[in-house]
């Protein structure tokens, strides 16, 4: 495979390994339904046939003996269980390896396909009739003929071959057989196809298959079970029904044998491109032989092409220079007056706005894209610590930036882990609290202005506000004379080196966990609440911007200098009461509409110089549904502002997020509002106190 066929085959694994990985732990939760054993039967079959198309002849082996396996899963052979689900995402867990060619050192596969087959053998006893697909399947696959009982009314025959340059592009025809095997297919006799028109050996063709197959199948084998056999090659196949019983003759040799001529079946197209790696989809599971009728009733899918990250990257950089650059279009403009020139702009504006809508949009991620990983760590937390957990998930469609799921990956998995561990508590403990022994972990998104808040909430003992009081005084963080309240308390455990736990685990104990999620989410100019109950559980909530490239923006000024809100924070604009304008040290409110909204002076705030206007504006800005007042000396306008991040030295400004470049070349910086509302909110007990 050349580079490009590489990475579309592995992006789309990764794809199939997420979706049978959600199959499995789906079907843990519902053992009985039987959509989910034929996902995850799909998806088996799909990893199997890629593998076996791009050469992966060993992953195409192991996958085969897990389907075997599995096959007696979806047949109501073998009932569901806890064992089986784990041994099958431990099964799951070798295909990356197996891609990346690692060897079987320790045995573990064969180890696992070994109890896989044990916990799905069918009940024996002395009355247990036979298992025709073991049977079949411990021969040799490429064996000529499968002689057995004689041939009942209610089977049909197969007869297949593979065409075109089949085996070389990784069809085996011993895998086939097997399979058909493990649909209960019988006599299966190889026959020549093709042998007789060769003239000289130098005309054979080493590429091409010269042998076809027939085979006897039960009657209740459909069109869409031997569409899914050679879904991954190209082959032509009949099925046609057997009205007789006969029992086999000897087949006769290779040379003698002409092909069967039974009732004239009509043939179905069972081939998949090969040389479109696109095909391995599960969309590409639609029978290839249609009438013109359904093809034109059909609803064709959209269409959808897979891009790297790094042209998404590239092109959102190109957008946000492209609305540099046609912010000093509409400056020039503005200036020029220049009837022309201005209906350009504006053009360009218009179509810079929909290639910026566009460009973000397709930067935005669900957080579906992170719930598998995380489902399956609840999985193996809750085994391995005894702790029975329903795990839940709300909002997942939300959407967030891609950069910005990325980075939360690793913050949500240390939640989630300390939920499970310190927050649950063990199910005897629980019954004793009158709770019920399965605890309850929640993981919600929901949009808030221009926010995200991703929460983790859990059901378990919550956090004991003494508890982390006394730890940080032993620690040195907190003099014992400080008076706290209980949010500033919990937030003590996002301190470095910070933990409550007596004894450290595997898990947890070294106070790492929660200050990696700090230090993430500040980076991502977000913050992060806790709020616990004792007795009833712990909610940690995650404040993160909605994008980190373009946003619309607000701009203001404030002596002299340029700043921009995020216009998603903001909820409206009032002029400042006369009785407002001086300035005071007590906390200052506005009666807007009969609800008192504290406001702060951002001359005050950054200290700046001079004397105020006679006029001011106060800006309305909301931030987790708390709203407060900006008082600023003008409003310019709105305008599409391209996040830039600010250096290191300029870190310690907390009510600076970063800041853009203006139309004529000069730069604004940009408000944090979700941190101008806390500094803020913090501050009005101590001003209430000074003007007391």
């Amino acid at each position: 495979m050349n580079d490009e066929l590489t990475q579309v085959f592995m992006e789309e694994l990764a794809e199939l390994l997420e979706s049978l990985e959600k199959g499995l732990i789906d079907l843990k939760e519902a053992p009985g339904d039987g959509g989910l054993v034929n996902q995850v039967f799909r998806d088996l079959h799909t990893i199997k046939g890629s593998g076996a198309m791009f050469g992966f002849a060993e992953l195409a082996g192991f996958i085969h003996d897990f389907e075997t396996a599995f096959e007696r899963v979806r047949s109501g052979q073998v009932a569901v269980s806890d064992a089986l689900i784990r041994l099958a995402l431990a099964a799951r867990d070798q295909i990356p390896a197996l891609v990346e060619g690692q060897p079987d050192t320790n045995g573990e596969r064969a180890q696992i396909l070994a109890q896989l087959t044990e916990i799905c053998a069918p009940d024996t006893g002395p009355d247990a009739a036979p298992d025709t697909a073991d049977t079949a399947t411990a021969q040799d696959g490429a064996d000529a003929v499968d002689c057995a009982a004689p041939v009942a009314q209610s089977q049909q025959l197969l007869h297949f071959q593979l065409t075109g340059p089949a085996l070389a592009l990784g069809a085996r025809p011993d895998l086939l057989l097997a399979e058909l095997r493990s649909l209960g297919a019988t006599q299966i006799t190889a026959q020549a196809a093709g042998l007789a028109d060769l003239r000289d050996l130098s005309d054979l063709e080493p590429d091409h298959c010269y042998l076809a197959w027939q085979a006897h199948v039960p009657a209740e084998l459909g069109t869409s079970d031997l569409e899914d056999v050679f879904l991954f090659v190209d082959a032509t196949w009949q099925l046609s029904p057997l009205t007789t019983i006969d029992t086999p003759a000897p087949p006769p040799a290779l040379e003698e044998v002409a092909p069967p001529d039974p009732v004239p079946p009509t043939p179905q197209q069972a081939s998949a491109p090969a040389q479109t790696p696109a095909a391995q989809t599960p969309a590409a599971r639609t029978p290839a032989a249609q009438t013109p009728a359904a093809q034109t009733t059909a609803v064709e899918p959209a269409a959808s092409i897979r891009v790297p990250a790094t042209r998404l990257d590239m092109l959102m950089d190109s957008v946000g220079e492209l609305v540099t650059v046609e912010a000093r279009l509409t400056e020039l403009a503005r200036r020029s007056r220049d009837p022309a020139l201005m209906a350009t702009s504006e053009e360009v504006s218009r179509l810079a706005g929909r290639l910026r809508d566009a460009t973000m949009s397709m930067r935005m991620v669900p957080l579906r894209s992170l719930v598998a990983r995380f489902r399956r760590l609840i999985l193996g937390l809750s085994d391995d610590l005894g702790k029975p957990v329903d795990f839940v998930v709300l909002g997942e469609d939300t959407e967030l930036d891609k950069t910005m799921i990325e980075k939360m990956a690793d913050p949500l998995v240390h939640i989630l882990r300390n939920a499970i561990d310190h927050g649950l508590e063990p199910p005897d403990a629980r019954r004793a609290t009158q709770k019920p022994a399965r605890g309850r972990i929640e993981l919600s998104a929901e949009h808030a202005g221009a926010e995200v808040l991703v929460r983790v909430r859990d059901d378990g003992k919550g956090i004991c506000p003494e508890t982390v009081r006394a730890k940080a005084i032993e620690r040195g963080l907190i003099t014992a004379e400080a008076q706290l309240s209980d949010a500033q308390i919990f937030q003590l455990v996002l301190e470095p080196g910070f933990s409550t736990a007596e004894t450290v685990t595997e898990l947890s104990g070294r106070g790492v966990g929660m200050d990696v999620v700090r230090r993430t989410i500040d980076g991502l100019r977000g913050t992060i609440d806790i709020d616990s109950t004792p007795g009833q559980g712990t909610t940690v909530t995650l404040r993160l911007p909605l994008t980190l490239a373009i946003i619309e923006g607000l701009l203001i000024e404030v002596a002299g200098e340029l700043y921009t809100v995020p216009m998603a924070a903001v909820k409206e604009i009032i002029a400042l009461p006369r009785e407002k304008e001086q300035f005071s040290q007590s906390a200052d409110y506005l009666d807007i509409r009969g609800q008192f909204v504290p406001f702060v002076r951002l001359r005050h705030l950054f200290g700046c110089d001079g004397a105020s206007p006679i006029s001011q504006n106060v800006v309305v800005v909301e931030n987790a549904d708390t709203r407060m007042g900006v008082v600023v000396d003008r409003i310019i306008g709105t305008n599409q502002t391209v996040i830039k991040q600010i250096s290191k030295l300029q870190a310690g400004a907390r009510e600076i997020s970063g800041a853009t470049i203006l139309g004529d070349g000069s730069v604004s910086l940009i408000i944090d509002v979700p941190q101008l509302v806390a500094s803020v909110s913090r501050s009005l007990p101590q001003r209430k106190e000074a003007a007391a």
